[in-house]
């Protein structure tokens, strides 16, 4: 009988990083991680390339999930959730809330098990069995963010102006606003109340 391989949650094993309190603004040192990544522009509710995308990168993640969970190592583990780098020329753009004006960078954090191998297997199955076009933009890229500032928001994306304004004065007291804004999506949003969407708003600093 093949033994049973343990689960893997990185959100658990990279609790500081994925786990903050909403209550204050911490200092974080982000390594190096994979992700599946895909870019585009303008607003996530009226984009339809938006929601292409974010179907490409799960679809493509779970493909590879099972991939590893059925191949030789038997390893199972939770796919990581979305995540989103979101930048514009005016930093200003981002505590009006106006995402109109932003360029953003979908992604989703891969666990080593899912090697680029499996990544691309995955990615040509899905494009196989359900035809999405947005697989063919999708890439995968070892991301470095380093030292950032980051805490939690709870509640619509539409309330998240405070909460990065936080982010920035504590950046602004400790250092510099540095890169590109990211948020990490910890809500279904299609199930949660909109009053409980848990959001990790995280901003690199120099």
């Amino acid at each position: 009988m093949k033994e049973r391989m343990p689960n893997i949650d990185l959100k658990k094993e990279l609790k500081h990083l994925y786990q903050p309190s909403a209550r204050d603004v911490v200092r974080v040192d982000v390594p190096a991680f994979r992700f599946l990544m895909i870019d585009g522009a303008g607003d996530p509710n009226t984009s339809p390339h938006y929601a292409h995308a974010v179907e490409a990168l799960f679809s493509v993640s779970y493909a590879a999930k099972f991939m590893v969970k059925k191949g030789p190592s038997g390893v199972d583990y939770a796919v990581m959730p979305l995540e989103g780098l979101w930048w514009s020329d005016d930093m200003a753009s981002f505590v009006a809330n106006d995402r109109t004006r932003w360029q953003w960078t979908m992604m989703i954090h891969q666990p080593s098990c899912a090697d680029d191998a499996v990544l691309h297997l995955a990615m040509a199955d899905v494009k196989r069995r359900k035809g999405l076009a947005a697989v063919d933009l999708l890439r995968l890229e070892t991301f470095t963010e380093g030292p950032c500032a980051q805490t939690l928001h709870v509640g619509p994306f539409t309330e998240e102006g405070p909460t990065i304004r936080r982010v920035h004065d504590f950046i602004e007291q400790h250092g510099a606003l540095a890169g590109k804004h990211h948020e990490i999506y910890l809500s279904d949003i299609r199930r949660a109340d909109p009053g409980r969407w848990k959001t990790i708003i995280r901003q690199p600093m120099a």
